[in-house]
């Protein structure tokens, strides 16, 4: 088993690895004409960036001290980002390439063509024969051959200083003494760049265009998905019936939130957005449903203090997430119950007319703390509607059995970095959103925050508002 981990370490490395040499061939080496500041400054780049990116990770999982991990966080999770975006960006020039190249090569044959017939001035035939003589319109049109070291005949004889037939002038040829022809000489085509001067030239602007429109969009797409965790979520409106809802509680409000993620980089501020945002809302009842922390209660304590300002008339509630087992679950039980939050862990409670529930994640099996259905649900009145409160998607089978009307889950992002949604939509039964299994419904939200990168593309943050509605109403 060791050394399947192993080789599947190295395996990984070597793809990232490749894909990095990929990204600095594409954007460095095939966009600099040579050895030189900009090359050796963009090959200094792409080995740092991997290293900071690696170092990030290591140091959050490693438990490294705290300052540490803030330095090593925003470049290199940042870059992790970026370089998704790079190389998917890279992947499509590759097939704009092409035509990039068609375009420039085509329009640099329509410059030389025009360059070629507009560099020989017209000449008009004075007489016929061929032994006639020609009359150029000025003195100047017959320079170009003069200036190319060559000696038009004249039109008696052949003495310098007159100019050839335009016929043979167009044609590029100069009559020899024998009759027969030899190429004019041309100072335009003297001073043209060799064919493979011209092809390198070439080829290095279309890597210039490609390159530069790939880092731009990756760039953008970086920067715009940043910009969007920065600000905080946005609030999200779901109306969901639930038939043993009694009449009491239709219209019950809960908000739902989801994986915060507050580390080394969303801290106090990025907490006290959430935490306005969700008062915002009014809600009867708010659901913290996992993956508040990353990091420990001695690290990022004063960052989750904002939290005792959640204000509901019911109350807030929180399960823990894979990312609290990481972080030290129990110390962060202790600390949202003294923020003022109840942690349910397999636990119920009643609520306005139904059963609401919560059970630990399943990440907590690795230390005995895993989810127990039967103790939170096992004595339940089956009458009475219930909600349940699990950070994962994937616990919606045990809910099922247990006879759950709605399990309220996060954990998946919505796949966060497009596209990553695709991963996350094959490792759970629902992504994002509301879904039916049987007599049961889940609602999966995208999450607040962010893990890694602070940054989502295709799959905004959000705050959902629940609104349970009863059928008797």
């Amino acid at each position: 088993m060791v050394i399947v981990f192993v080789l599947a370490g190295v395996a990984a490395l070597a793809v990232l690895g490749g894909l990095h040499w990929y990204a600095w061939r594409r954007l460095v080496r095939d966009t600099t004409a040579g050895p030189g500041v900009v090359r050796r400054a963009g090959a200094v780049v792409f080995a740092a960036g991997p290293l900071l990116m690696f170092g990030a990770v290591a140091s959050e999982r490693g438990g490294a001290p705290f300052w540490v991990q803030r330095v090593l966080a925003w470049p290199g999770f940042l870059w992790m980002a970026l370089a998704i975006y790079l190389v998917l960006a890279l992947v499509v020039g590759e097939l704009v390439r092409p035509v990039v190249r068609w375009v420039v090569e085509r329009r640099a044959r329509v410059v030389e063509r025009r360059a070629v017939s507009g560099g020989a001035a017209p000449a008009v035939v004075v007489g016929a024969g061929p032994r006639r003589g020609i009359r150029p319109r000025s003195g100047a049109e017959s320079v170009g051959l003069q200036g190319a070291g060559v000696d038009a005949p004249s039109a008696a004889g052949g003495h310098p200083g007159t100019a050839p037939p335009v016929g043979l002038a167009g044609a590029g040829r100069l009559p020899s003494a024998e009759g027969s022809s030899r190429p004019l000489p041309s100072a335009e085509g003297a001073s043209r760049p060799l064919p493979s001067t011209e092809g390198s030239s070439r080829r290095l602007f279309v890597s210039r265009v490609v390159g530069g429109a790939a880092a731009a969009a990756a760039v953008g797409t970086v920067g715009y998905g940043t910009y969007g965790v920065l600000r905080g979520p946005r609030v999200k409106r779901v109306t969901v019936p639930l038939a043993k809802l009694p009449r009491s509680a239709h219209g019950f409000r809960i908000a739902v939130v989801s994986d915060i993620h507050l580390g080394p980089v969303l801290g106090r501020g990025f907490a006290q957005k959430v935490v306005d945002t969700i008062n915002s809302t009014q809600p009867d009842l708010i659901a913290v449903v996992g993956d508040l922390v990353d990091g420990s209660v001695k690290d990022l304590g004063p960052a989750a203090a904002p939290l005792a300002q959640l204000r509901a008339r019911h109350g807030a509630f929180f399960v823990t997430g894979n990312h609290e087992y990481f972080s030290g679950a129990a110390q962060w039980v202790r600390e949202v119950r003294e923020l003022g939050i109840q942690p349910l862990e397999n636990a119920r409670t009643e609520v306005a007319g139904f059963d609401l529930a919560g059970v630990n994640d399943v990440q907590g099996e690795s230390e005995g703390q895993g989810p127990d259905f039967g103790k939170a649900l096992g004595d339940r009145d089956a009458s009475r509607a219930c909600v349940l409160l699990a950070h994962q998607p994937v616990q919606i089978h045990e809910a099922v059995r247990y006879g759950v009307d709605l399990q309220l889950s996060g954990h998946t992002h919505g796949g966060q970095l497009w596209p990553g949604n695709f991963i996350a939509a094959a490792a759970n039964p629902t992504l994002a959103g509301l879904e039916r299994y049987g007599d049961t419904q889940l609602y999966v939200s995208r999450g607040a925050g962010a893990w890694g990168p602070p940054t989502r593309v295709g799959a905004p943050s959000d705050i959902t508002v629940v609104e349970l509605a009863s059928r008797e109403a």
